[in-house]
């Protein structure tokens, strides 16, 4: 599949953020924590949810699907290992381990697999389990960890990693036992998380602070008391906010939380992009003149590295030199060279550091999404470029942007769908 995009059309309207795909992949990997079935509803429905599903039935979990709600079950759990077609592909998939650990005492899991935007370390995770009193083995096609009794740990991440930070905790839930957790991401996504656990017998103090402390069960399985409700997507509606100050005149971004979009909303101002600000949604236009400015990926509350594509392609079109300089990922500048293509004057300092000179005119062309970032990115400079462009592996971009190409054309949007 790919899209076809004609661009130089200024869009408008109303645009509405789904659930987010970082915070619904949590509670139904948690799903393995509970003796009864629980309920997540505002599900958005991507392919990384999808792909969640399809591993959470292969180990024996009952998943019903309702009008954006799953109800998962895992009473019915029987295996221990996760489908290698899916899990290595799919990087979310590790996040199961820990539950997986947790609950039947061991696991087995491929090298995790992804986007290809630079090294996500597995030792985070393994350091961790075996701080926890867990086995680890590497084989040829990937890991069995296995412990009889998880205890509890003081364990401090090397390095801030979100994944690995909800990862840990959903283990330590059940464990014998405190586990300190330290030098943690804190995320937006995680404290609903810790929030859920908690109203449902956990014990879990910190989270969204640096340092979260759990006092684990035992052993004993959770009952969810209310359904889990997937908080706003912060990335999909940071993207939207770009886009529209990229070719925006009034575009609404509805059903958003405008407080887990400090940063790039500062960064958009400095720009000089116009805002209006309400309790849960953005009105933004493009400006007369955009002015260019530097930023910096940070784990939260900083910059999103996730939404660094984007706001590098808005750069192209603002006055003077943006400095774009990503902290987390050494790999995530791959479709620095596309938008050169199209006509973007980028220029390499190293590998975490872009220069972008604008304004320039930017081109139509055909272009492959290299991981879901970037081709949301792309589909900006589609919109800015003039003429014709066709952006291929539009898969990377269904995974975490739920039927994009049918909300831009509400918008006002030239873009289809073909195969």
């Amino acid at each position: 599949m790919k899209f076809v995009i004609r661009g130089g059309k200024k869009l408008s309207g109303e645009i509405a953020v789904h659930g987010g795909k970082n915070s619904v992949l949590k509670p139904m990997a948690a799903s393995l924590l509970f003796a009864k079935p629980i309920t997540i509803t505002n599900i958005p429905l991507i392919e990384d949810v999808f792909r969640m599903r399809e591993l959470l039935e292969d180990l024996g979990v009952t998943v019903e699907e309702g009008d954006r709600i799953l109800q998962i079950n895992s009473v019915t759990l029987r295996g221990s290992k996760l489908k290698e077609d899916i899990a290595k592909r799919f990087r979310a998939s590790v996040v199961l381990v820990g539950p997986l650990l947790a609950r039947s005492g061991k696991a087995q899991f491929p090298h995790p697999g992804g986007c290809v935007i630079g090294k996500r370390p597995i030792d985070l995770f393994l350091d961790g389990w075996q701080a926890m009193g867990a086995k680890v083995h590497e084989g040829k096609h990937g890991f069995e960890i296995s412990a009889k009794k998880l205890k509890g740990a003081d364990f401090t991440f090397r390095v801030v990693s979100v994944t690995g930070t909800e990862t840990l905790m959903m283990t330590a839930v059940l464990a014998h036992g405190r586990t300190i957790l330290r030098n943690v991401a804190m995320e937006p996504e995680i404290p609903a998380l810790a929030q859920f656990l908690n109203d449902s017998g956990a014990k879990i103090s910190g989270a969204g602070t640096p340092t979260i402390e759990i006092i684990g069960t035992g052993g004993k399985l959770l009952h969810a008391k209310r359904p889990f409700e997937v908080i706003p997507d912060r990335i999909e509606a940071g993207s939207f906010l770009i886009l529209g100050a990229a070719v925006g005149k009034n575009i609404k971004v509805t059903g958003c939380n405008p407080e887990h979009l400090t940063t790039l909303i500062a960064a958009l101002k400095d720009a000089g992009v116009r805002l209006e600000i309400g309790k849960d949604w953005i009105l933004v236009s493009r400006p007369r003149r955009l002015l260019a400015v530097n930023i910096q990926t940070h784990e939260y509350p900083g910059f999103p590295t996730d939404l660094q594509a984007p706001f590098a392609v808005l750069m192209t079109q603002a006055e003077g030199e943006s400095m774009i300089f990503e902290t987390i990922f050494e790999g995530r500048f791959g479709y620095a060279e596309e938008l050169r293509r199209m006509g973007g004057k980028i220029f390499a300092s190293d590998l975490h550091r872009i220069l972008v000179k604008g304004p320039t005119h930017l081109r139509g062309r055909k272009i492959e999404s290299p991981d879901l970032r970037a081709g949301l990115a792309f589909v900006v400079a589609a919109f800015l470029a003039k003429g014709e462009s066709k952006i291929g592996n539009v898969y990377q971009i269904d995974r975490g942007y739920e039927r994009i190409d049918e909300r831009l054309k509400k918008l006002g949007a030239e873009i289809e769908r073909v195969t």
